[in-house]
């Protein structure tokens, strides 16, 4: 696959990865008026962690490097713990439109973390095109106003820096170990905490809980847990951290979409607005996230 064709194909696998995660925090605004949220983190764990170690078994996965467990530990902080478990908690004081729109934020902490870890030096310009949407993503969130709360909201800027974290660190294992296999192998290693977890915040009854719910609980972990980092973490490999990352600025709009179509929650006519203005930015910082000089060989 030459380079035309590998950074095409990671920006075809991030946008569907994307695609899959907006639909996250509407499911688990489902799940938790079933389940208390810390059942509900660990409960998604395991299923999709299951799930994982059968994959890895399957297809003869080789185990990863004694070098590669740290940094397997940090993916699984911030995607398998820290993300679901913060934005569970938030849901409890926000609405999912309000919630959805924090991930506009994303593309910044994954950026700056994929600089940090990752090695890559973006253009000045693609600074300025994420900036200026991070930016419009934020006062369209100000504007609305509807659903504000400041633990919601500090929760939720909690969820997207840990997530920042997670998601650049899981693609710059990507490039060695494959998408899929990062994140379950990450998930693997949760499941001797995520299991004892699980016993020990199991409802105490079952009677009363939605339909809803269970698909909420099932939506997250299947596709939210699992099979979404599949295709996005091959997105962020193959395409670049900073570049591919920016089409998180489109999440937030798809997920208001389902938040309105699954939870009835009202959706304006400038989301379509600064929906246009986000689709444009990242546009612009796609065209700059070329590094100016190559990264150094790892």
């Amino acid at each position: 696959m030459n380079k035309t064709d590998k950074a095409a194909s990671g920006w075809t696998n991030g946008f569907l990865g994307m695609l899959i995660f907006s639909g996250s925090l509407p499911a688990t605004r489902l799940a938790i008026a079933g389940f208390d949220p810390l059942f509900l983190t660990v409960a998604r764990a395991c299923i999709a962690g299951a799930l994982g170690l059968a994959l890895l078994l399957v297809f003869r996965e080789k185990r990863p490097e004694r070098h590669d467990l740290i940094p397997l530990a940090v993916v699984a902080s911030g995607v398998v713990i820290g993300f679901p478990l913060l934005t569970a908690l938030a849901l409890k004081h926000i609405t999912a439109a309000h919630s959805v729109v924090f991930v506009a934020v994303l593309p910044l902490t994954t950026a700056i973390f994929g600089v940090v870890r990752g090695g890559e030096r973006p253009r000045p310009a693609f600074w300025l095109f994420s900036g200026l949407g991070a930016a419009l993503v934020a006062g369209f969130a100000l504007m609305q106003g509807q659903g504000a709360s400041s633990i919601g909201d500090g929760l939720m800027i909690g969820a997207v820096i840990v997530c920042g974290l997670g998601y650049a660190e899981g693609a710059r294992l990507s490039r060695k170990l494959g998408g899929w296999q990062v994140i379950s192998w990450a998930l693997v290693m949760s499941l001797p905490v995520m299991i004892p977890a699980a016993l020990a915040t199991l409802p105490v009854s079952w009677a009363g809980i939605s339909e809803s719910a269970w698909w909420g609980l099932a939506y997250v972990s299947l596709f939210s847990m699992l099979i979404g980092f599949v295709f996005w973490y091959r997105g962020l490999a193959q395409g670049g951290i900073a570049a591919v990352g920016q089409l998180q600025l489109l999440q937030p709009f798809f997920g208001l979409l389902l938040a309105a179509t699954l939870l009835h929650e009202p959706v304006g006519w400038s989301m379509v607005a600064v929906a246009t203005a986000v689709v444009l930015c990242v546009v612009g910082a796609k065209r700059f996230a070329r590094p100016v000089a190559l990264v150094a060989a790892r």
